[in-house]
């Protein structure tokens, strides 16, 4: 697979999933304006698209994203300069209604580090290896790093990746919990993809969208509030007809068949209380 400036990033579906990939491997995927609204031009289409369920990242290549391209951070005299381009917030796949499985395939750094953590699960191959780097470039903890990484991994361990920039090998990512699981390099993409093929086809999108709503709304609230909101939400939830199918399927011992998630639920907006 050969990278282009004209098709920085990919996209397939099959089976209910899209496969997202980024395209730039002699620059190891290095991160540009044009990747960055590409990507999450793909990303809402796939949020929108009543063809997809579940969506995987990975890169093309040896590399899932080594960061900020260096030659247009040079170009721009800063990494920072280049991503504030973007015509969507960085934090934008957060708000995407379906899950989103990153297949980590080697080099995770930086700004591809920042993207992997706004994925919902993190699958790692064996040689995948992580750094946040910025310390050592004279930069900060960028688009929510210092938000998004103590709440995965705890404060002690994000502050030793944050300050201290080091090489974090598969086996360790695994240890702290920056990845949910490490596969053998070969099986990455076959493992993450009969991942998402499972949730495509046998969990409720409804729910896995409310979910994914309580779990980042409710890092911010109360155990008082996710309490009460998660009565409001199950009391809308079993007036609903995924709830109908799926007991009447565990009853019938057969798969389900959900609908897909409706077109107006295909961003979440984090002030939303169900």
């Amino acid at each position: 697979m050969q990278s282009s400036e004209a098709d920085p990033v990919l996209a397939e579906i099959a089976n209910s999933v899209m496969t997202i990939t980024l395209n730039r491997p002699d620059r190891g995927n290095g991160w540009t304006p044009m990747v960055a609204d590409r990507y999450f031009e793909l990303m809402e289409l796939a949020a929108r698209s009543p063809e997809v369920r579940v969506i995987v990242l990975t890169g093309s290549g040896s590399a899932f994203c080594v960061g900020g391209d260096s030659e247009k951070v040079q170009q721009n005299s800063a990494e920072a300069t280049i991503q504030r381009t973007s015509k969507r917030n960085y934090w934008f796949p957060l708000r995407i209604g379906k899950p989103i499985i990153a297949a980590i395939n080697g080099a995770c750094f930086g700004i591809g580090l920042q993207q992997a953590l706004c994925c919902d699960i993190r699958i790692a191959s064996a040689d995948a290896k992580f750094s946040t780097a910025y310390a050592r470039r004279g930069l900060v903890a960028e688009r929510g790093m210092s938000w998004l990484l103590p709440r995965l991994v705890g404060t002690g361990h994000a502050m030793d990746m944050l300050l201290s920039a080091r090489l974090i090998r598969a086996e360790e990512a695994e240890r702290i919990g920056l990845v949910n699981r490490v596969v053998p390099a070969e099986n990455l993409l076959d493992e993450s993809l009969s991942y998402a093929r499972q949730l495509a086809e046998r969990c409720s999108p409804r729910s896995m969208r409310a979910m994914k709503l309580q779990c980042y709304l409710d890092l911010m609230a109360t155990l008082s509030e996710s309490y009460e909101r998660s009565e409001e939400m199950l009391d809308t939830a079993v007036k609903e007809g995924d709830f109908k199918e799926g007991i009447q399927s565990w009853q019938e011992k057969r798969p389900p068949m959900f609908p897909p998630l409706p077109a107006e639920l295909a961003l979440m907006d984090f002030s939303e209380k169900r």
